[in-house]
Formats: structure tokens, C-alpha cells, sequence
């Protein structure tokens, strides 16, 4: 990791046809498209949308801000699974914004003794997540903790 206080991430879109453009960066091998939303005019079905990559930045930022929490409490867990919804709505001004984002973190633990300090892990990823903390959105943590022990 590099000791710069400063980081930039390239992101290259370019148009395709209609709505759809390409999405890609030099730092990645995977190319994606992206379109508005089905539910706008000229929207398009079954592609990703920048109101799905917003939620999708802040549900995959909860992601590795947990596992990094708990990499560094050497926490082991078996597994996390999230599942996270955004909201469009109207701002005051009549404006759409994306106004809430809710994330579902159902993290599988194979030790009872444990799920106090699973929570409270599921808490301080909320709370170091870089993008929840540059976004105006809301973002509400629907924290489950799942105790599994192997038979």
C-alpha cells in the first residue's frame, strides 16, 4: 500500500449505442455497461445502472471495511453475505437524489462465545467506511449474526 495521503482510481466510459455506454478502467481487466435505469425514459433493462454502482459502492466499501476489521482482530468467520437496496427519491428542491442505502450483513460465526464481538465488528465497519462517510445518503446496517457450528 502506498504512505501517499492521496489515492486516484481511472475510470473510462465510453458510448456504445442509445443510453449504454462501456465503463472500464486501467487498472482492472473487466469491462462493464452501464445505462440509465429502467425505470427513466430510453431506460434500459438488465444492465447496470449508476444508481445500482452507487449502492454498490457502498455496500462492497461495508464489505471490505468489515473484513479488514477483522483481519486486523484476527476474527474468523465463516461467512458474510450482503444484501443492500438503494433509494431513489425527491430531495426538497424536487430533485432525484439517491437518499438511503440499506445494507443486510448476515455474518456466519461458528463460536456462540462470539457473536457479541461479531456485532460489534459489524458496527465499526459501518462506522470506517469511507464511502458511507463521503456520501450524503443515508445508509442504515441491518447487522444479523448467524451462529453455524460444524457438526
Amino acid at each position: 500500500m502506498s504512505s501517499s495521503e492521496e489515492h486516484s482510481y481511472e475510470v473510462n466510459i465510453a458510448w456504445k449505442e442509445g443510453r449504454i455506454g462501456t465503463m472500464d478502467s486501467p487498472a482492472l481487466d473487466d469491462k462493464l455497461d452501464v445505462a440509465t435505469p429502467p425505470e427513466f425514459p430510453g431506460g434500459v433493462d438488465g444492465v447496470w445502472s449508476p444508481e445500482h454502482l452507487f449502492t454498490a459502492s457502498v455496500s462492497s466499501c461495508f464489505l471490505t471495511s468489515f473484513t479488514a476489521v477483522a483481519e486486523y482482530s484476527k476474527f474468523e468467520f465463516e461467512d458474510l453475505k450482503i444484501n443492500s437496496s438503494g433509494k431513489m427519491s425527491r430531495d426538497e428542491n424536487g430533485k432525484f437524489v439517491m437518499s438511503e442505502v440499506t445494507i443486510k450483513a448476515t455474518l456466519t460465526i461458528s463460536d456462540e462465545a462470539k457473536e457479541k464481538k461479531a456485532y460489534r465488528l459489524l458496527e465499526k465497519a459501518e462506522e470506517i467506511c469511507l464511502i458511507t462517510r463521503s456520501i450524503k445518503a443515508d445508509v442504515i446496517v441491518v447487522p444479523v449474526v448467524k451462529v453455524e457450528v460444524a457438526a
